[in-house]
């Protein structure tokens, strides 16, 4: 399917933080192929600097590698720049879990120093990567952004503490901000490795290497997966937005949708078994829950819709199918 991509004004110049990393560096590629000029701030502690080697090569590209927790840094990262979009944080609730203090450090300070640093330097508006963690132990759904629960993680609090921070910083200093609350986002540079891995790149590795995925719980879980290009796209239209309704709040990015961890599974199973037959006949298991996991997750997009635009292009088939033929061709 050939979507066409969405149009920014060639002349911004955007910071993309975390722009190593799996959203991040999809942001950049985008960015670049634009016609912006794009700086990325990493410090490379989970992002990849091979997710990068096309950015790379591009003139317009900059790379700095530094830590958000360093205020000097996250100034000089910001000198000249349009638009911030702040992607870099540490993710992944079971680490939060195990190591809460780091979290914090990165999720919360290094993301205060972003946000005083965008404002010293005049930066036009600061865009952020919020969380569908923020809903904690809420049971309503659809997800809608003006009702949330208590958070269940050290990660679901450091993500809402950014909301809070946002909107203080727009009431107090008057910088535009936006905050994207992302659910469970899958794509092309998403590491299949590592103990904090997500689900989808995890068990197409697994698959690929012929061995059974363990699905935390019976699989009733579900979540509204979200394929990587549509949380591009709402990048863009969160800089591209000239509604003044539609600055200084927080939007669902997802695609409205609920897909259960065994559908999903089982997906996976038969677009990767149309590459190799052998896969359809891998065993799905089963293990225990997950601590800090929410049973269900589906947003209600209409706020989005409505003020930004938002026209998310890719279902969970669709991406999937993107997803794990991008992966057979780069994991083989």
């Amino acid at each position: 399917m050939n979507i066409e991509p969405l149009r920014l004004n060639s002349k911004l110049n955007v910071l993309v933080t975390g722009g190593s990393g799996f959203i991040g560096s999809n942001l950049c590629k985008a960015l670049l192929k634009n016609g912006n000029k794009v700086r990325c701030l990493d410090n490379l502690s989970t992002g990849k600097i091979e997710n990068l080697k096309s950015p790379l090569e591009n003139p317009n590209f900059e790379f700095l590698k530094g830590d958000i927790r360093n205020l000097a840094t996250c100034k000089k990262a910001c000198e000249g720049i349009d638009y911030v979009l702040h992607e870099a944080a540490l993710g992944s609730v079971p680490r939060s879990i195990n190591d809460p203090i780091t979290t914090n450090e990165v999720n919360v300070s290094g993301f205060l120093n972003m946000l005083v640093a965008a404002r010293d330097t005049k930066v036009k508006r600061f865009i952020y990567a919020a969380s569908s963690s923020t809903y904690g132990d809420s049971t309503a759904l659809p997800k809608m952004e003006e009702i949330i629960g208590k958070p269940l993680s050290p990660y679901a609090i450091t993500k809402y503490v950014n909301e809070l921070y946002a909107d203080i910083f727009n009431k107090t200093y008057d910088l535009e901000t936006i905050g994207l609350r992302y659910f469970n986002v899958f794509g092309q540079h998403q590491d299949p490795d590592g103990a904090y891995a997500a689900v989808i790149p995890k068990f197409v590795k697994l698959f690929m290497a012929y061995e059974s995925p363990i699905i935390n719980g019976d699989g009733s879980y579900s979540r509204d997966f979200t394929y990587i290009d549509n949380v591009v796209q709402a990048n863009i239209r969160a800089i591209n937005t000239k509604n003044k309704n539609a600055v200084n709040t927080i939007y669902n990015v997802a695609f409205g949708e609920r897909t259960t961890l065994e559908e999903l599974t089982f997906l996976l199973r038969d677009f990767l078994g149309n590459f190799d037959p052998k896969i359809k006949d891998i065993e799905v298991l089963y293990g225990p829950k997950r601590t800090g996991d929410i049973p269900h997750s589906l947003a209600s997009i209409e706020k989005a819709k409505n003020l930004l635009d938002y026209d998310p292009q890719y279902d969970i088939k669709l991406g999937l199918k993107a997803a794990v033929d991008w992966y057979w061709k780069n994991l083989k």
